[in-house]
């Protein structure tokens, strides 16, 4: 019996030559990663159980990318711990400032993570690296500590979805609709544990920083993670960045599955995530008059340069409406140098956006865009229970950068194409 490709790198990394769902294993890891929030408790842990240095220098990677620059005390406090931390046992991979970007855009882009790894993660996005074909997912602060100090962590294997997707995309659509039509289909615990196995024409066609998005929301179904087969234009983006050689893995022929989902992306339109869920999807014709006061085009989901383009697509020559605040988020310094160069950096500032630095901030309510009571907001983000994004009587939409740089135009929910 053949094996998905989840199957196969989980049991590269446990020394084994078959595993199968259900199986509880001991598999090690080549990336550990922690953030400004999650970090300070592991290194608490780390304190606690007596360790005396990581398992591996190169492998365990910070990046201070949430309430940074510091919003407040409690933010500085817990970077200047990690940055103590890292200094003192020598971790190659520690960003702030400058060199800081949102962590499941900057480990990709940086060639840290590569095809066929196992990475953890304390942060329930770490998933977005199966865009890579690597098994990626996200922990507690405490187990993310046992990994640090051993270099091992225990999986149960995951059972395995498949999604084909066939067709030819229309104008607007990218990976944001997919996933997000996804979600509202088998709901948010309709991957519960699973692997979300993206493949099919549709998907080759996708660009890396689509399949990204689709990888970065496979959490939001439940899932223990998502991935793709790595194809020439996988490997045509490791080649040039990549730290460590690759390993890729594909799914045989004769793998099982729980279920396999087809998808004609053909008919797929512009989608968006009404509150309180991810599930909560409609289509963006059915959403009309709902005024907006804020608009986020940027996150871990949708900050990468072909959402950047698609935006400035939109605005150049149109100015924000004057209720609206739209906030802008490079998802890298080297993102953000690109738009600048290519004149999108221009277009937002003309266009009436504000620009921020690369942060998390406004997705998690944690600065640089927090909502008041009874404010809503179009965010190209991938989360949009209760209080989010601010206050718990706010409201968050989630779209792709179409229809957000269009809601931000038309001052409501607009289609692209709806002016």
């Amino acid at each position: 019996m053949g094996m998905t490709i989840t199957e196969k790198i989980l049991a590269a990394h446990s020394g084994r030559d078959f595993v199968e769902p259900g199986e509880i294993i001991d598999a090690d890891v080549d990336i550990v990663l922690a953030n400004d929030i999650t970090a300070p408790l592991s290194l608490e842990e780390f304190e606690k159980v007596g360790a005396e240095k990581v398992f591996d220098q190169d492998k365990v990677v910070f990046v201070l990318d949430h309430f940074t620059p510091n919003k407040d005390i409690i933010s500085a406090e817990n970077c200047k711990k990690i940055r103590e931390f890292s200094k003192k046992h020598g971790i190659k991979h520690f960003y702030e400032g400058g060199r800081c970007g949102i962590e499941h855009a900057l480990l990709p882009e940086q060639g840290i993570v590569v095809p066929g790894d196992v990475v953890i993660g304390a942060d329930s996005h770490t998933c977005t690296y199966g865009a890579l074909g690597a098994f990626a997912t996200g922990m507690g602060s405490t187990d993310i500590t046992y990994a640090m100090v051993t270099g091992k962590i225990w999986f149960k294997v995951p059972e395995s979805i498949k999604f084909l997707c066939y067709g030819e995309w229309n104008r607007w659509v990218t990976g944001k609709d997919l996933i997000l039509h996804i979600i509202g289909m088998i709901g948010v615990d309709g991957a519960l544990y699973s692997a979300m196995e993206f493949d099919g024409e549709a998907i080759s066609n996708l660009s890396m920083d689509s399949r990204m998005t689709i990888a970065n929301m496979a959490i939001e179904a439940g899932a223990k993670n998502g991935i793709f087969r790595p194809d020439e234009k996988t490997m045509a983006y490791v080649e040039k960045r990549a730290k460590r050689p690759p390993r890729v893995f594909e799914s045989d022929r004769d793998a099982q599955y729980k279920q396999v989902i087809e998808i004609d992306v053909s008919k797929l339109g512009l989608k968006v995530a009404c509150p309180s869920l991810p599930s909560n999807v409609k289509d963006v014709e059915d959403l009309k008059d709902i005024e907006i006061d804020q608009v986020v085009i940027g996150s871990c989901t949708n900050g990468r340069l072909e959402d950047l383009k698609m935006a400035a697509d939109i605005l150049k020559g149109k100015k924000i409406a004057p209720w609206v605040r739209c906030i802008v988020i490079p998802a890298t310094p080297d993102i953000y140098r690109d738009a600048l160069k290519l004149g999108y950096i221009e277009i937002f500032a003309d266009a009436g956006c504000i620009i921020s630095p690369p942060t998390c901030g406004p997705c998690l309510g944690g600065h640089m865009g927090v909502l008041a009571k009874g404010e809503r907001a179009v965010a190209t983000t991938n989360r949009n229970f209760i209080g989010r994004m601010g206050h718990p009587e706010s409201e968050v939409y989630l779209s792709g950068p179409a229809v957000a740089a269009a809601s931000a135009i038309a001052g409501k929910i607009m289609h692209p194409e709806g002016f």
